[in-house]
């Protein structure tokens, strides 16, 4: 079976074909005139400066992270870490970074021109805005099917390792590479966007009373740039990394399940028929002039569920292809993830999209003031984490069970049973069931950051009214299918950290002759599972603090220019755009340091003083509490940002009035909940249990807990 390794090369061709083809057809659209040209080249020329910054600074990182991992590989003699280690964590961060790179240069260019063509209709500005995401989308799933593909070339055919076990192994070390630079893009460019966005909000908008976007406003440009380095550049990051890593996992899992290479083939068969079904399903989007948000909703809708539909056809054929003897329970693992999936983005856009109730309520609550909308959202909020954790709770069990797992996990000499192995590849495949239409799932997600960028074109170009109405609905929608993507990401991060942290069991039950208690009452789990959810609110205080902190430099910066630049308010003089776009690049590279290494650093910390048993604890805590905040903070502020979005449609006083100043309060406190804390805490989630897998070595051979009890 192992023969069939070609097969993820065919999914990186076609993917990378319909990437092209998108891209060629978004640059054939005109740019706009001249204004419009000059403005798109500004935000393209800040966000690839921006970039150039980050890498240099996460580079260096690598570099030091590389030389401890390889020192400790051919220190060890391969007896710690597999000497190929290094390097898949080094390719796994390079390809992660290659996904939002190129999904962020085809947003910088396809900002203006979906502002020209949503001047002419809404339909085209829909057409330019979702082709640039269908390149982002099918650039990930691509980028992510040439990685894997090229690895088991690498390690099967030229190294001739076949032993499906070390093979699972070497490659779960590529997707903490992955983790590790997607932490870093979500983190830096979400504190540069929210930087620009809240001190551009909370000055112009509700000090200086203009619009949102005015050429007047000197954080406009650094807001739109954030866009595209935190919307875009670092979601792709993102969502490459909980792609390659689900299906990763399955390659650890199959092992353990003696699949053997069967076990490895199936997610890449399954992930290529989501890249075929993802292209069949963009070609039905499509929409009206005067379409209602709910229109709008259902277009994208009926993309997405025929490419859900017709990859749970397909895969029941791979399934009984691939692994004929219990395919129908793996077949039914599949389909749990593939329908948890698109559950958890229903009740993802009732929670969050202004045509349901509980984001028209919450705008009402602007009537009563800020407090009671804060309030309000945060309520929200909370509430909206009830589906999806009792979605992946059911999913969970079908998979587990259908696929083969039995109530007893420990046999006789204190191994896992063949059950309970086979139970979580059902698990583990159920994420990858999940995340198999990634190709159209991002591409509905990754056109909300140009539409937004097209309507700030359009208002600093001075566009007609009815063209900013237009980027506006494709903007609320962009927020809604924002909030859709990353309820994915969470609940495959989910699914994903519980097949890894087993990974994580078996490697260090394997380690030593000892039999290790990893039961709820060992003193040492408990802690960790303290310190795992202390964890998730410690990284969310870090990265809340890094927005707050460069975004009251954009502030002071953005109320010195209105009072020291006389000519701004009138026009007559050009704001010093460039100040706030340095100000943010400086915020955004100085604080996204700590909480990534925060990441790294604990379960290494707490495996070295616990033992095995502490990292337990600690991953277990850090997935449930990581879970629900992420569903938490990334719904509240969707639905913040889209109450705003409904007043500024004209309902309860519309634009200037005092509910939309409320509004817009309640809009800077979700930013950084949806766009900086609440989507790396899926990162967080998975980085814990990769490294706590690379260290395991370490950690069993050097723990304080065993040398003093």
């Amino acid at each position: 079976m192992e023969s069939y390794y070609w097969i993820g090369f065919v999914g990186f061709a076609l993917a990378a074909v319909f990437a092209i083809l998108q891209a060629k057809k978004v640059m054939s659209f005109s740019e706009g005139t001249e204004t419009m040209q000059k403005i798109a080249a500004s935000i393209r020329e800040g966000a690839n400066a921006y970039l150039h910054q980050q890498y240099k600074t996460v580079a260096k990182v690598f570099v030091v992270v590389f030389a401890l991992l390889l020192t400790m590989a051919f220190a060890t003699n391969g007896e710690m870490l597999s000497k190929f280690t290094p390097f898949a964590f080094l390719t796994g961060g390079i390809w992660s970074l290659l996904a939002g790179f190129i999904g962020m240069k085809i947003a910088t260019y396809a900002n203006a021109r979906t502002a020209q063509a949503a001047s002419e209709s809404l339909d085209s500005g829909l057409r330019v805005a979702f082709s640039s995401g269908s390149v982002m989308g099918f650039t990930v799933v691509g980028l992510g099917m040439l990685d894997i593909s090229i690895w088991f070339v690498v390690l099967y055919k030229f190294f001739g390792i076949n032993d499906p076990t070390t093979f699972g192994n070497i490659m779960v070390m590529n997707a903490m590479g992955a983790s590790f630079m997607a932490l870093f893009a979500r983190v830096g460019g979400g504190i540069f966007t929210k930087a620009a966005d809240v001190g551009a909000d909370l000055v112009g908008k509700v000090e200086a009373g203009i619009p949102e976007d005015d050429p007047r406003n000197p954080a406009t440009i650094a807001d739109n740039v954030g866009d595209n380095v935190g919307d875009v550049a670092g979601m792709g990051a993102d969502l490459y990394e909980s792609y390659v890593g689900s299906i990763l996992a399955c390659f650890a899992l199959g092992a353990a399940a003696q699949y053997g290479f069967n076990g490895i083939l199936l997610p890449m068969f399954i992930a290529v028929a989501g890249i075929i079904c993802s292209v069949i399903g963009s070609f039905f989007i499509r929409t009206k002039e005067n379409a209602t948000q709910k229109a709008l909703l259902s277009s994208l809708r009926t993309g997405t569920y025929l490419a859900a539909a017709l990859s749970a056809i397909a895969s029941a054929f791979i399934t009984r292809f691939i692994i004929p003897d219990n395919w129908l329970g793996i077949y039914i693992a599949i389909l749990s993830g593939l329908i948890g999936g698109c559950a958890i983005g229903y009740f993802t856009e009732y929670y969050t999209s202004d045509t349901y109730k509980p984001t028209q309520k919450l705008a009402q609550s602007t009537e009563t003031g800020s407090a009671t909308l804060i309030i309000g959202g945060l309520s929200l909020g909370m509430k909206s984490t009830v589906a999806p954790i009792l979605i992946v709770g059911a999913s969970v069990l079908i998979s587990y069970f259908a696929s083969g797992g039995t109530p007893d996990i420990i046999d006789a000499s204190g191994s896992f049973t063949l059950g309970f192995n086979q139970g979580l590849y059902g698990i583990g495949i159920a994420a990858v069931g999940m995340l198999s239409t990634l190709g159209i799932t991002l591409a509905t997600d990754a056109y909300g950051p140009v539409a937004d960028n097209a309507g700030g074109i359009a208002e600093m170009a001075g566009m007609p009214e009815e063209v900013r109405r237009r980027t506006d609905a494709l903007d609320s929608l962009g927020n809604t299918t924002a909030a859709t993507g990353k309820g994915f990401a969470i609940g495959s991060a989910s699914l994903t950290a519980l097949a890894l942290l087993v990974s994580y069991v078996n490697i260090v039950q394997e380690r030593t002759v000892e039999v290790l208690n990893f039961s709820l009452t060992s003193p040492p789990v408990l802690i960790g599972l303290f310190i795992g959810a202390m964890l998730v609110f410690v990284f969310s205080a870090f990265t809340m603090s890094a927005v707050q902190n460069a975004a009251e430099s954009v502030v002071i910066e953005v109320r010195r220019q209105f009072r020291e630049i006389k000519g701004i308010m009138t026009g007559e003089q050009d704001p010093e755009y460039a100040t706030c776009v340095s100000l943010c690049t400086k915020g955004a590279l100085s604080e996204m340091v700590v909480p990534a290494l925060l990441a790294v650093a604990a379960p290494i910390i707490t495996g070295l003083i616990l033992g095995p048993e502490g990292v337990v604890g600690l991953l277990g805590g850090v997935s449930i509490a990581g879970f629900a905040m992420a569903v938490f903070m990334s719904n509240a502020g969707g639905a913040w940002d889209n109450a705003k979005k409904y007043i500024e449609a004209g309902n309860h006083g519309g634009k200037g009035s005092e509910q939309h100043k409320a509004a817009v309060v309640g809009d800077t406190v979700g930013d950084p909940f949806k766009d900086t804390s609440g989507p790396s805490l899926n990162i967080l989630i998975k980085l814990c249990a990769t490294v706590s897998i690379v260290f395991s070595g370490l950690v069993v051979s050097y723990n304080l807990f065993k040398f003093i009890f």
